[in-house]
């Protein structure tokens, strides 16, 4: 992950590392300095380096005081690195002259556009597929339209008209929680698209640059789908209206599977943001102990289904650890691993609930739900 960008010489310095300890430093395309994680220990890292110029042609500002007789600039980058809380620390000295000096945390990482733009390896998935069909023609608006029409003529076969308006509502509404959390990091969205029988996709350009963000997106759709479900239920219990029962267990169906551990869901993106943000064993450990825990709640609560996809879904987030220290995302904090388990576990707790709730009113329609999950 890119943790620094200092303009100098008319070029990008750019600090490259990752939690494994290794650093990377770039003077635009050039590779100037690296330290391999056995060499970089400690907190403070010294990356030296030179370049050349000719006199005449030297690019070195005069208000430096560097002598620009020589052809060898010597350059030397000073660094202190706290991951948990993110902290970098940075001066330059050019010629054994301090030229800039500073600091940087997480809000800086999350601001900042990368000078090399990380491409991911892509899983095959129909979410993915359909996402990137969608990018290369979200320039019309007219696919909006078709694309909400053929999921309202598809939900309507399945149930009724007024229904099917109701939850595409609610998938709109879920989407709406993405896009708020997208603009509130400052990015810039397209909306949403509503694809038949999948859901619904919130779509930006721009990538994010952290854990956090990525915790963040992911999981104000189904916060937003839980707030949906608790206002259908007490809309339930002013009117004493079925039709808002329905709504409120259906949507909480929908919002509960978009939060399984399982990619390209919300819930996979969350768990993987807070496993991979575990830089040590005890930190795995803990995360399997926290799936293990969740598989056999299910299991209690006669939630069969749940708790198999919960188990699929940890073994591949588990088994993908190792390449934590591959990504370009700055990890979670301590704070950030424990607050987002929470708010997860919570969301997950409200719309189970509200299912329960539900399904013991003896209504066969509103039973549905937990018989799926029961399956």
């Amino acid at each position: 992950m890119e943790l620094l960008q200092l303009q100098h010489f008319g070029q990008t310095l750019r600090l490259e590392g990752s939690l494994a300890g290794w650093q990377q430093l770039y003077w635009g395309e050039h590779l100037v300095s690296q330290l391999t994680a056995t060499e970089n220990q400690q907190s403070q890292s010294t990356h030296a380096f030179e370049l050349t110029s000719k006199p005449e042609q030297a690019t070195v500002p005069d208000n430096e005081n560097i002598a620009q007789t020589d052809n060898i600039i010597k350059c030397q980058l000073v660094t202190e690195l706290t991951w948990q809380p993110f902290v970098i620390k940075y001066e330059l000295f050019i010629d054994g002259v301090s030229v800039a000096q500073g600091s940087r945390n997480s809000k800086d990482i999350e601001k900042q556009i990368p000078v090399k733009t990380v491409k991911e390896e892509k899983k095959f998935s129909i979410v993915g597929l359909a996402s990137l069909g969608f990018k290369l023609l979200k320039s019309a608006k007219i696919i909006k339209v078709v694309l909400a029409g053929a999921s309202l003529a598809a939900y309507s076969w399945f149930f009724s008209f007024q229904f099917a308006l109701s939850l595409l509502a609610c998938l709109v509404f879920h989407e709406y929680g993405h896009i708020k959390a997208m603009q509130y990091f400052g990015m810039k969205t397209k909306g949403v698209y509503l694809i038949p029988f999948v859901g619904g996709l919130a779509v930006s350009d721009e990538k994010i640059n952290t854990r956090w963000q990525d915790v963040v997106i992911s999981i104000m759709g189904p916060t937003f789908g839980l707030l949906l479900s608790i206002a259908c239920v007490l809309l339930y219990w002013i009117t004493d209206n079925i039709f808002f029962a329905g709504l409120a267990t259906f949507n909480s169906l929908l919002n509960l599977f978009n939060l399984l551990p399982i990619l390209p869901l919300d819930g996979g993106h969350i768990l993987k943001s807070i496993s991979f943000s575990m830089n040590s064993k005890l930190g795995l450990l803990a995360c399997i102990a926290g799936a293990t825990a969740g598989v056999f709640v299910s299991y209690s609560l006669g939630l069969v289904l749940l708790g198999f996809l919960l188990l699929i879904g940890s073994l591949e987030i588990v088994s993908e650890w190792r390449t934590r220290h591959q990504s370009h995302l700055l990890p979670l904090d301590r704070y950030g691993q424990i607050f987002s388990s929470v708010w997860y576990l919570m969301t997950v707790a409200g719309l189970v609930a509200i299912i329960f709730y539900f399904a013991k009113s003896g209504d066969q329609l509103l039973a549905l739900p937990l018989q799926i999950l029961g399956a």
